[in-house]
């Protein structure tokens, strides 16, 4: 079965949607998509525990964080970028581009030679990093009908979990059994297998071509206005109250700079033949109310994987390790909810069994701060366990839907606009929880007893040092820096329950029976109109 050839409304752009699948996809290329996740997957998370030997041996203590944000940056600001190339030229020499951009930034980090060439060689690997997670998750989206979507979309989460649970670990092994080098040298065979395997067995289905003597536009000053609104914008979040202070002239240029480059970006794609981010994105309320809603989970996820270790430290006394566990336990419960969830949405339907998954979160969030002081590591464990459950049933129904809703030539950009909106969302969050830790600690330390006042550490890095080694603290002092990084804590998954609740009111927005493209195969197929984006749409509602 074909697609029918439909006219979207928006610049009255022909598409031809490309025909399900009829067959499982060949095995090869579902290993091959699961070694191009872990790629950018384990990235991070071995990086991390590596840090104190790489500025040992190269310096750079102060830049250090930019590991990570740079890192960050480029993986951000290039997903729409890809999406929209991946529906102009195919899947398939994207992934490929961004694998081999992510190889040859691996092996220039692997021989950087001070901080600074190592930060930017992980931008070069950002980039291609960029390519593999949305790339990756619209191919699946590609070689799935509808109603086997969570079967590899659980598989690709599985991954993520995996990596979460054995990343540090080999980060750690690796530098202090060999060299910090080969935490970057490892890529490489991994990388290389998943490059055979792509270029060896997966084919895509013939693409329309847009005329004799024709050639497909790439809106290029779009992209850099999106290069540069991005990265102005992530730099500030990043940098804000770190590097310098929110209200300091860098920030206020930083937060201006990118003002004026969103309204030059709005203009550019405006009059752009083919958009790097169409307007239909946020026309359309099933994919705008999944992006605001996402956002807002990006915005969330800052409380258990930044914070949460923080307190399984500073205030349970675990060791790092241990502290690691508490966190993987949510990693390990997501994606067997997310495999769970299409017996869910099937009977609820999409919306709803997000609003369900979402609310059951903002219920876990509130319970943090019930927690007793101290406590024991299985109460947080615990309500991780939970929060990966409840997860589970937002994001996976979201996406499916998202990518069930939009034909072949337009699910890159679709896929690509919700990961870029969560990234967003986990940046605003990393600054706004960030924000308010310091200002509940800088609260609890103003108001200590003046008997322990003198000599207190002054934020929430040197109270967990300084926990971490109390030598030179009295009982009551380390009791009371504690308790303020138990109040702090509990602050933040509060705020991470309002970002539920901003989550919860975006799905409000969506239509209650996610329309459903012809080209997915899932139910509904053909049925009637959905949400005037095209013909050949129906809609899924579970029923």
């Amino acid at each position: 079965m074909s697609g029918s050839t439909r006219r979207t409304g928006d610049r009255g752009t022909r598409q031809t949607p490309a025909p399900p699948p009829t067959a499982p996809p060949p095995r090869p290329v579902v290993a091959a998509l699961m070694l191009g996740m872990a790629l950018a997957a384990l990235d991070s998370t071995v990086l991390a525990t590596a840090v104190p030997q790489i500025v040992g041996d190269l310096g750079g203590f102060a830049v250090f964080s930019w590991l990570f944000s740079g890192y960050l940056l480029a993986v951000t600001v290039t997903l729409p970028v890809y999406g929209k190339l991946s529906d102009t030229f195919g899947r398939k020499p994207i992934l490929i581009t961004g694998i081999v951009l992510f190889l040859v930034g691996s092996l220039a980090c692997a021989g950087a030679w001070n901080m600074a060439s190592l930060i930017a060689f992980r931008v070069v690997q950002g980039l291609g990093g960029g390519a593999l997670q949305g790339t990756v998750q619209t191919i699946a989206a590609d070689l799935y009908p509808m109603k086997e979507r969570p079967r590899i979309q659980a598989r690709l989460s599985s991954v993520w979990a995996t990596s979460a649970v054995a990343g540090p670990a080999l980060g750690g092994l690796l530098a202090a059994y060999a060299d910090w080098r080969w935490i970057f040298l490892v890529n490489l065979p991994v990388g290389a297998v998943a490059l055979w395997l792509i270029g060896r067995h997966f084919t895509e289905p013939e693409r329309s071509r847009p005329g004799p003597g024709a050639r497909p536009r790439v809106d290029w000053p779009g992209a850099l206005a999106i290069f540069a609104c991005g990265g102005l914008l992530l730099t500030a979040l990043v940098q804000g109250g770190v590097a310098w202070a929110w209200l300091s002239t860098p920030s206020l240029l930083l937060f201006a700079g990118s003002a004026g480059c969103a309204a030059v970006t709005v203009l550019v794609e405006r009059r752009a033949a083919e958009p790097i981010i169409p307007g239909w994105v946020w026309r359309r309320r099933t994919i705008s109310a999944v992006n605001l809603a996402l956002g807002a989970l990006g915005l969330l996820m800052v409380a258990p994987t930044v914070f949460l270790p923080t307190y399984a430290q500073s205030v349970l006394g675990l060791s790092p390790t241990a502290a690691g566990f508490v966190l993987s336990v949510m990693v390990l419960s997501w994606p067997v909810s997310a495999a769970l969830s299409s017996h869910v949405y099937n009977r609820l339907g999409i919306r709803r069994c997000a609003m369900l998954g979402i609310g059951a979160a903002g219920l876990v969030l509130l319970a943090f701060p019930l927690l007793p002081y101290p406590g024991a590591a299985w109460q947080p464990a615990l309500i991780m366990l939970a929060l990966g459950a409840a997860l589970g049933l937002f994001q996976l129904p979201l996406i499916i839907g998202v990518q069930s809703s939009v034909g072949y030539r337009e699910r890159g950009t679709a896929t690509a606009s919700i990961l870029f909106c969560r990234q967003v969302g986990q940046s605003l969050g990393a600054a706004l929880f960030g924000a308010l830790a310091n200002a509940t600690l800088n609260d609890r330390l103003a108001h200590a007893p003046s008997g322990i006042r003198p000599g207190l550490p002054d934020d929430l890095d040197a109270v967990s040092r300084a926990l971490e080694h109390p030598d030179g603290l009295t009982a009551q002092a380390t009791d009371y820096l504690r308790r303020a990084v138990d109040t702090t804590v509990d602050h933040v998954y509060l705020g991470a329950a309002a970002a539920a609740a901003l989550a919860l009111l975006a799905l409000l927005l969506a239509p209650r029976r996610f329309p459903v493209h012809t080209d997915t195969g899932g139910p509904g197929e053909g049925s009637g109109e959905g949400e005037g984006t095209g013909q050949g749409q129906g809609a899924h509602d579970g029923t």
